[in-house]
């Protein structure tokens, strides 16, 4: 069996189903998603509840992620000893065999490099801040490192770049590329997606033509997809390839547009932002018939409203996640309330299992050739836009953001404040005589003369 196989083979943009099978991982029906991580966990969620309650069945990883220490230190994660599976990735994360462990030079979304990249170097940030990630290093990372699959490193530029930029773009891409895939034929390497820059197809008419050399296409195992305009007008030789998308879709209305041009693996951002604000995703494709006349949908609930103070109801009627079959709204609502970290665990439990069965209705809408239809009743039933966020997430780190400069607000509100004034409003305030009997005490109150001073 190849290690993707299309149901359909048609040329033009459209949804399609598939399924990915790569080195004796479970298959991945397709359209799906790869969850995105950070320093190789998902968020909030610990590996015992990613395996006994999520359908994750892939993971993506940014190497930026993992050598904040070099140089001059060598990376722990390349001096521990591979699994069995022969991965020293999977071994440093600890994930089980199943998920497809995909890695990428850099995060998704990536924090906005000051640096431009060079013909030898990507402009990277880790933990400590920016450095370079030299192309050669990044190539030798996917041999000692031995993910799943590896996206080759692109020259990632704006699509309003210039003419003479965009070139650049491509030349840089093109040898990076064929670099990689070099080495790919010489030692064991992991499956290799090449990446499609962010430019119209006749900008970069000629890499493209690289990726369909015979001496090139047959170690090409998928595309990384950075602008679905680069789908239009693909080489008949790269239309029957895995197509991950590195677009960080908003909202599911942008993924069912992505999914209409094609693209069959996404990797979700908003699901960790969602989770991060307090929400919990509330949709379902298809669309439930919506009542003449009535108001769109939101396409999530903000769990920090006052009126889930004593809800009762699951996070979404009907919803069989761990979260909703086990706990209510009030008390997901009083743990965001105390900024307990089981809040954003349930949250993002819920979260991941709204995404799970919403691929699996695009699946099966798809297969009955329903999609364009189903489609429009989910734009008619759903606002287009997530809701604006209502409280305050976990703390940010600094290598999730770039700053922007001087007097710019802290990311973090203070956790703690000084007590200097309320010390010393309690050291002057006269304080009860005491001999004084309870019904003297209680009509004089204990902060009475604390509320005198204070009034003064």
């Amino acid at each position: 069996m190849p290690p993707f196989a299309l149901t359909s083979t048609l040329s033009r943009p459209v949804a399609r189903l598939g399924t990915l099978a790569l080195r004796s991982r479970s298959p991945i029906q397709t359209p799906h998603y790869a969850a995105n991580t950070s320093r190789g966990v998902v968020p909030h969620l610990a590996h015992d509840n990613l395996q006994k309650h999520t359908d994750i069945r892939a993971l993506y990883l940014g190497l930026e992620d993992f050598i904040e220490k070099t140089p001059p230190r060598v990376p722990p994660v390349f001096e521990i000893h591979p699994d069995s599976t022969g991965s020293r990735l999977r071994a440093f994360t600890h994930h089980s065999p199943a998920p497809l462990l995909i890695l990428g030079p850099r995060r998704v979304p990536p924090v906005e490099s000051p640096a431009a990249n060079t013909n030898a170097t990507l402009s990277i940030c880790t933990s400590v801040g920016f450095r370079t990630l030299d192309i050669e290093e990044y190539i030798s990372a996917g041999a000692a490192l031995q993910p799943d699959i590896i996206i080759a490193p692109g020259d990632i530029v704006p699509p309003t770049s210039s003419r003479k930029r965009a070139e650049k773009s491509t030349d840089r891409t093109d040898l990076w590329v064929s670099t990689m895939l070099t080495r790919a034929q010489e030692t064991p390497y992991p499956a290799v997606f090449a990446p499609l820059l962010p430019l119209a197809p006749e900008q970069q008419m000629w890499y493209t033509q690289l990726l369909c050399d015979p001496d090139y296409r047959p170690h090409i195992s998928g595309l990384a997809v950075y602008d679905t305009e680069s789908l239009l007008d693909l080489p008949e030789e790269l239309q029957l390839l895995p197509r991950l998308a590195l677009t960080t879709p908003a909202n599911p209305v942008a993924i069912l547009r992505e999914i209409a041009l094609g693209v069959d693996l996404f990797i979700l951002p908003f699901v960790d932002h969602a989770s991060d604000a307090g929400f919990a995703l509330d949709f379902t494709f298809p669309a439930p018939a919506p009542a003449p006349h009535a108001d769109p949908l939101p396409l999530a609930t903000s769990l920090w409203s006052a009126e889930h103070t004593i809800d009762l109801s699951p996070l979404r009627p009907g919803c069989t996640c761990f979260a909703c079959t086990n706990h209510h709204r009030a008390y997901i609502h009083h743990l965001l309330a105390t900024k307990e970290m089981l809040g954003w665990v349930l949250l993002q439990l819920h979260n991941h299992s709204v995404m799970s069965e919403f691929f699996a209705g695009v699946r099966q809408s798809i297969a009955r050739e329903t999609f364009e239809a189903d489609v429009e009743a989910f734009s008619r039933a759903y606002e287009a836009d997530m809701p604006s966020a209502a409280g305050p997430g976990p703390r940010v780190r600094g290598y999730q953001f770039k700053s922007k400069g001087h007097g710019e607000p802290k990311a973090n509100p203070k956790a703690y404040n000084k007590l200097d004034d309320m010390a010393e409003n309690i050291a002057d305030a006269t304080m009860p005589d005491p001999d004084i009997d309870a019904e003297e005490l209680q009509e004089h109150g204990l902060g009475k003369a604390l509320e005198d001073e204070e009034m003064k």
